[in-house]
């Protein structure tokens, strides 16, 4: 089975949400202008799309499927998050579930999590470290993978056929990568929870 980023559950109910004018606050520029385009049928299709799933893989059995977290599409969680990240946003999960895909950093990684393989495949058109289209094979082992691709001549297609006022700068940014990981894990570092931790430490050291 292959596996990677897509139209992430995150994006698709932002689009949703501003397609059917139910928020206000803004991810980016871009993210309306895609809205505006939607079709209502599309608006509909999108705000179907389940927020997980969950399929038998061989080697893997029941695998759970996600955009973030099994019980948010909106945490963060990252190959160096504390054993007690993982059990927040493990909670619920049932037990014969072993593996978890989930992606939402836009970095690869594969870690072992309180006995469950987890495995972000990275992203295939907005990567964060290095370009190339990320994804994983899975099953029965786990193989995270980067597919080269002509990153001119992508760029050139969207400027061409896309309407978007800055999408020159857009795909230049994303397509090359130009936020590097160590970019992103200091960017989402803070929002897994690490910085209340340090400061529950440092305040016992002070004491």
């Amino acid at each position: 089975m292959c596996c990677g980023s897509r139209g992430t559950p995150t994006a698709d109910r932002e689009l949703v949400e501003i397609a059917r004018g139910e928020r206000d606050r803004l991810p980016d520029a871009i993210t309306p202008y895609a809205a505006r385009r939607l079709t209502a049928e599309q608006v509909d299709f999108l705000d179907s799309l389940p927020t997980s799933l969950t399929l038998t893989v061989p080697g893997h059995g029941k695998v759970l499927f996600c955009h973030a977290t099994p019980r948010d599409d909106e945490e963060i969680v990252l190959v160096d998050s504390r054993p007690a990240r993982w059990t927040e946003v493990f909670t619920g999960l049932d037990d014969d579930i072993r593996t978890v895909v989930c992606g939402h950093t836009h970095m690869p990684y594969t870690r072992l999590a309180h006995g469950r393989l987890v495995v972000n495949p990275g992203s295939v058109g907005m990567p964060y470290g290095r370009p190339g289209a990320h994804w994983c094979l899975l099953g029965p082992g786990t193989d995270l993978r980067v597919t080269p691709y002509d990153i001119p001549t992508a760029t050139a297609r969207l400027i061409a056929e896309c309407a978007y006022a800055d999408i020159a700068a857009w795909a230049d940014y994303h397509l090359n990568a130009r936020a590097s990981d160590v970019d992103a894990l200091e960017a989402f570092g803070p929002r897994d929870g690490r910085t209340r931790v340090s400061e529950r430490g440092e305040g016992r050291g002070r004491s």
